[in-house]
């Protein structure tokens, strides 16, 4: 008798264990299409640690983007092709990137709107060890850079000024701006592209500028949506509010400068928070609008260069 009583209180535990398991699943499952549900309504934005994205860290930051409908979702990545990846694959609505690589995206087949302009600007800086100063000392070296963006197109831009033989600067792609940075303090790459606040960094440990985008007036920084999605009303009402977020955000940086955001910028753009007080300080963030005319035809000109008219790139 007290044989069977064991077996049967075995049998009732082990049901009860099936039971609490198949309903773990089940809430489980439930827990994923909600989470599926609430980030497909979700405005997904990529983003990198890179200061032409502190508008859209602030807004998150105050909740700004709370009166969406279905919120506001920033997507971070370390390099800018993942940004654009993630837009061209529909993992992301919308993408802080670059003019050059917006268009290189839509003659691939991703139609683009550009919701804003950024303050983006690129530094060339080398290697300290390698003794470059000046441009021309660019002969026979390596940069690193980004195929097919605002990087690329500078590039260019700095081997043609000083005449230098294109083929006698060694384009080397690296993406990961991270890796980048490390590449410098380890003396991997004569010179590098870098963006605030990469740029400043480089410059603490003694890395050389040799050239600055703002210096010859480039303004290649942009805030871009998929066209096909913003189409949609519920998107349209989405990118509305975003908007009018992001000017608030711009407004709130200019108003209280870049030191006000301290602890804020060291946490998205992995910098010390000490040395976010030796960033440019002049840099303005202005309200969404859209690409200057002579930046577009900039970069649509470098582009036709670079890619024959039958949609086909070297």
């Amino acid at each position: 008798m007290r044989r069977c009583l064991s077996v049967m209180v075995c049998l009732l535990l082990l049901a009860a264990c099936g039971q609490s398991y198949e309903e773990t699943k089940r809430i489980a499952r439930e827990n994923q299409r909600e989470a599926m549900r609430k980030d497909s309504a979700a405005l997904k934005v990529a983003v990198m640690p890179t200061l032409d994205c502190l508008p859209l860290y602030v807004a998150q930051h105050y909740q700004l983007f709370d009166t969406l409908y279905g919120g506001v979702r920033l997507k971070s990545y370390m390099a800018q092709m993942d940004c654009d990846t993630a837009l061209m694959r529909g993992r992301a609505e919308g993408a802080v990137t670059d003019l050059v690589r917006a268009m290189y995206m839509e003659r691939n087949g991703t139609k683009v709107r550009y919701v804003a302009t950024t303050d983006a600007h690129w530094q060339l800086l080398t290697n300290r060890n390698a003794r470059i100063r000046q441009l021309k000392q660019l002969d026979d070296k390596m940069v690193a850079m980004t195929r097919f963006s605002a990087t690329d197109l500078l590039t260019d831009k700095v081997v043609d000024s000083v005449k230098l033989e294109a083929d006698h600067v060694y384009k080397v792609q690296v993406n990961d701006v991270s890796v980048r940075f490390l590449m410098l303090q380890n003396n991997e790459m004569d010179a590098l592209w870098l963006t605030e606040p990469q740029a400043t960094m480089a410059r603490m440990l003694h890395s050389p500028v040799v050239y600055d985008s703002r210096k010859v007036d480039i303004r290649l920084g942009v805030v871009a949506f998929r066209e096909k999605e913003m189409r949609r009303q519920a998107r349209a009402k989405q990118l509305e509010l975003f908007v009018k977020a992001y000017n608030q955000a711009c407004d709130s940086i200019n108003k209280h400068g870049l030191r006000h955001y301290r602890k804020l910028i060291a946490e998205k753009c992995g910098i010390k928070a000490e040395w976010v007080d030796s960033l440019p300080q002049n840099i303005k963030y202005v309200r969404a609008r859209g690409p200057r005319q002579q930046d577009v035809m900039l970069a649509e000109t470098w582009l036709n260069k670079k890619m024959p008219t039958n949609g086909n790139h070297r």
